[in-house]
């Protein structure tokens, strides 16, 4: 086994018993960064020479006695919107061409704080407007988008470009690429990681979290980075627990929800067998299934909108005014939408939004977690305009992937979603858990208990090629 393919927690435990140097890993990764990229455009910005540094520094720190914890020496890509000194910054826009931040984002500083490797900037739907990533392909399938928008960081933890992605989700864009790379994506509780210095989409609605390969190495990435922080206007002030606390505890007496309704409609076969089996065996290993309907599931779209659009807009506003023909076109267009939203129409949609969180509140007292598929289907094919249902309806691409995981962003619920199979195509299917606010700890427990179960967990992407030509 070559070092870009362990897990980070492998990785972290090799480089602790002195088994494995950060300079010997950064290499390998930035190896594999090298043979793949040209089929996977992952990266906006490889930062070898200052990864290579960074491992170096790494080795001789913990060489001394100074190993700062499993994240020390551990190659990791934070998505292009994150503000990182001295680093190109461009949020994969021409509008950002030539931005190269004076200060990190609050993530980059923690990371730097652990000791961790950048690597490189990782493409996102421009802006992170959309579920897409046009730019890259999926290392399951290359004809096949990666999701988004942090599809960079689903195509680079995928193929072993990285051990920790980071991605931003505001209506799936964690959940959505990891689902369709086949790794772990972690949206955790609105205001529990800092956004100061993301480049915002929607800020009441905005996360930011990891990709990994495994629930563990999420866990321990969480460990580093969650904390309350005055600069972000939606950062909470809540105790932070050990988010690994839970890892390796039996279900027995956890309440799981299974949706009836909402999670149910025009949802791809494959996708529904495979969730199925995997809410079966978390019975199996001692959960106790309680059927839920969706509260308010006919609103969640409107809400989502409702808020997105408008805030957006504002964000971009004063670029849009100077530089309008540098966005694409479909950015240009949403953000030309977003203008026309009244603001008493952008009011309704937050006093809605505040209606929905109630009824998922009480929905959630009668449960512990909810279990349901991340996505109605798996990779659509690079520049595929629909998807078509058997009832003769047709979404979007990224209107069917926001379908399913914006619940967890209209509400702000803490969600994480782990492989769970392929479809009869080879491509990957997920399955997410959603829990309460700040209980990160219990939805990562039931997480790694399945992923444990299944075996699932860890797995490269094949980077099949023959598909292309198939």
């Amino acid at each position: 086994m070559e070092p870009y393919e362990l897990s980070l927690s492998d990785a972290a435990a090799a480089i602790a018993a002195t088994e494995l140097s950060p300079v010997e890993l950064t290499d390998s990764v930035l190896g594999r960064i090298e043979a793949v990229e040209g089929d996977l455009n992952a990266f906006v910005t490889v930062t070898a020479d200052l990864a290579r540094a960074s491992a170096a520094a790494a080795a001789e720190e913990i060489a001394h006695g100074g190993h700062r914890g499993p994240l020390h020496g551990i190659p990791i890509a934070l998505k292009d919107l994150y503000d990182t000194a001295g680093v190109l910054t461009t949020s994969s826009s021409a509008v950002r061409a030539t931005y190269v931040p004076e200060r990190d984002s609050a993530v980059a500083e923690r990371f730097a704080a652990a000791g961790a490797v950048l690597v490189g900037k990782t493409h996102t739907h421009e802006f992170a407007y959309g579920a897409t990533t046009p730019t890259t392909r999926n290392p399951w399938d290359t004809t096949r988008v990666p999701g988004g928008s942090s599809g960079g960081s689903g195509a680079a933890v995928a193929a072993g470009e990285c051990m920790v992605g980071m991605g931003s989700d505001t209506g799936g864009s964690i959940r959505i690429p990891a689902s369709v790379c086949g790794v772990v994506g972690l949206k955790p509780t609105y205001g529990r990681v800092s956004r100061r210095g993301v480049a915002s989409l929607s800020w009441s609605l905005d996360h930011v979290g990891p990709l990994t390969r495994t629930v563990r190495d999420a866990a321990l990435t969480l460990n580093a980075l969650a904390g309350y922080d005055r600069a972000d206007p939606g950062s909470v002030d809540r105790p932070v627990p050990d988010f690994t606390a839970l890892i390796g505890r039996d279900l027995t007496g956890m309440r799981v929800g299974v949706p009836t309704t909402y999670f149910t409609e025009r949802l791809q076969d494959d996708v529904r067998a495979s969730v199925a089996a995997s809410v079966a065996r978390l019975e199996a290993l001692g959960a106790t299934l309680v059927e839920v309907e969706v509260p308010m599931a006919s609103q969640m779209a409107a809400v989502e909108w409702g808020l997105m659009l408008p805030e957006a807009s504002a964000y971009h506003q004063e670029a849009l005014r100077a530089t309008p023909e540098l966005f694409t076109a479909e950015t240009r267009g949403l953000l030309d939408i977003g203008e026309l939203v009244l603001a008493t129409d952008y009011i309704k949609a937050q006093r809605v939004r505040g209606l929905v969180q109630a009824a998922w509140a009480e929905m959630f007292t009668s449960i512990d977690v909810l279990a349901a598929p991340t996505l109605t289907c798996t990779a659509t094919l690079a520049g595929q305009d629909a998807v078509t249902w058997p009832d003769g309806s047709t979404e979007s691409p990224t209107g069917t992937y926001v379908r399913f995981s914006q619940p967890a962003n209209v509400t702000g619920l803490p969600s994480i979603t782990v492989p769970t199979g392929v479809d009869a195509g080879g491509l990957p299917i997920g399955m997410q858990i959603v829990g309460r606010p700040f209980e990160e700890d219990v939805v990562i427990g039931v997480a790694a208990a399945y992923e444990a179960d299944s075996g699932l967990g860890g797995q490269l992407a094949p980077l099949r090629r023959e598909l292309a030509t198939a």
